[in-house]
């Protein structure tokens, strides 16, 4: 198909494209197999896309129509040649049932292969619906039974959620989702995830939708009172504390630290992991300086923690972690808290995100999280000021809570490590705002503002 150029412009301003900020040199199909002929047809690509000096690999499934319905005009890549046009096929129900039965069947499609996790049980020729919620991925959920999560940009070789969510259901875990099936084809030589088909938890709810509705209620009532600040309502006070399930929350992520030190093994590192560590987390501040020039007045401080950690003597425990651990990822069922999305931040590179690394990160990553759940309702809200001290306060309780669960529960105690889980802290918050100012510049002030008050 001739449609690289409608593909650049459409690729250019997706979210989860990996190259905003920085120029589109070049971009080629790699890869092109037909799944279905006709009209409609759907076409599976690969685009290699070169900014900069880097190239990133994307999978597309792409639809071609003569006439395009109103329902799809929003998902529309351009015109395809022939009289076609091209769009974003996961949005059609219509076509999407063939990934479904594919790996019901266990099929192949030129180089694609589609598997079923023997013993899966699951329902075929389903409608598919596409969450609508941000994130580097696509899911579709296919009649409440199962969901089909689609990577968008891809890194050759095993994804790690596949690995991980296969490893730890077959240890009996009930706190992932039972992974079902999976398709894959080779890149550069090596065997590549290209999606993940799961058990759908219908009745379940995300942690961060959980955890707005918390400061919401704070945000109300601390509205309804007098501003003095004797009068100012506290986290603990507020309908709808979410302290009690931050605690719960904390004893189950130490619970799958346990299931990922049993499945992949632990580690020890020496007295000069500290140093390693440290260095690349100043070439991340650096290169986040020289992006987002209002973090600089806040180097002084992240260094003299970075330069502590750097002091410890080790040895510091390691092991397999979930790798970008946020309330987005885990959700709240009938039951208990589940953790979803091992695959680590989609920005660094695979042999990174499968490497052992310290169990606290992943605390650092929630702790985060935590602030941005009390923060983001402040922007632009006309009460800001006002509802600061309530915003830290409902962070702080439910940060607390959460280290609290996780140590009661045998993970390594985060207030007897605090120097590490301060600066993995940091470290996070610079990710934060190298993030922010690429992909969501309102959401900027967020880290900013967290930063200025460590």
């Amino acid at each position: 198909m001739a449609i690289e150029e409608a593909l650049a412009d459409w690729l250019a301003n997706q979210r989860w494209f990996a190259g905003k900020g920085q120029e589109l040199r070049d971009l080629a199909v790699v890869a092109d197999t037909e799944l279905v002929a006709g009209d409609p047809a759907l076409r599976h690509l690969i685009v290699a896309v070169s900014h900069g000096t880097a190239v990133d690999y994307y999978q597309l499934l792409v639809g071609l129509r003569r006439e395009l319905p109103a329902r799809l005009e929003h998902v529309m890549i351009g015109p395809a040649g022939d009289g076609l046009i091209a769009y974003d096929a996961l949005h059609d129900a219509d076509l999407t049932k063939t990934l479904l039965a594919g790996i019901a069947a266990d099929e192949e499609f030129g180089p694609l292969r589609m598997h079923k996790i023997p013993g899966a049980s699951f329902g075929t020729g389903l409608d598919s619906l596409v969450l609508g919620a941000e994130q580097s991925n696509t899911s579709l959920i296919f009649g409440e039974e199962s969901i089909l999560k689609v990577f968008r940009r891809l890194s050759p070789g095993p994804n790690p959620d596949l690995e991980v969510t296969a490893a730890l259901a077959s240890l009996g875990s009930d706190q992932v989702a039972e992974p079902l099936g999976w398709i894959e084809t080779r890149l550069e030589g090596v065997p590549t995830s290209l999606a993940i088909l799961s058990r759908y938890l219908r009745l379940a709810t995300d942690g961060w939708t959980l955890a707005a509705t918390s400061v919401r209620d704070l945000y109300a009532a601390a509205g309804e009172r007098d501003a003095t600040p004797a009068a100012r309502v506290r986290a603990a006070e507020a309908g709808g504390d979410f302290a009690g399930e931050s605690r719960r929350l904390g004893a189950a992520t130490a619970r799958v630290h346990a299931d990922l030190a049993a499945a992949f093994g632990t580690d020890e590192l020496g007295a000069d992991a500290a140093g390693a560590l440290t260095e690349q987390m100043f070439r991340k501040l650096d290169l986040a300086v020289a992006a987002v020039p209002e973090l600089a007045k806040h180097v002084d401080m992240i260094s003299d923690a970075y330069s502590e950690l750097a002091k410890l003597p080790g040895p510091f425990p390691v092991q397999r972690v979930h790798g970008d651990y946020h309330l987005g990822q885990v959700l709240r069922t009938e039951s208990g808290w589940v953790v979803l999305d091992f695959e680590g931040e989609p920005a660094t590179p695979l042999a990174q995100r499968r490497a052992r690394s310290s169990p606290l990160r992943d605390v650092a990553g929630m702790l985060r999280s935590f602030d941005y759940a009390a923060r983001h309702q402040l922007i632009g809200h006309p009460g800001q000021a006002a509802l600061n001290d309530a915003a830290r306060d409902w962070a702080r309780r439910n940060a607390s809570s959460f280290c609290v669960g996780y140590a009661e529960a045998g993970g390594l105690d985060p207030v007897a490590n605090q120097v590490l889980l301060r600066a993995l802290q940091l470290d996070k918050a610079v990710y934060e705002v190298l993030y922010e100012a690429r992909h969501r510049p309102s959401w900027l002030p967020i880290p900013l503002e967290s930063l200025a008050e460590f």
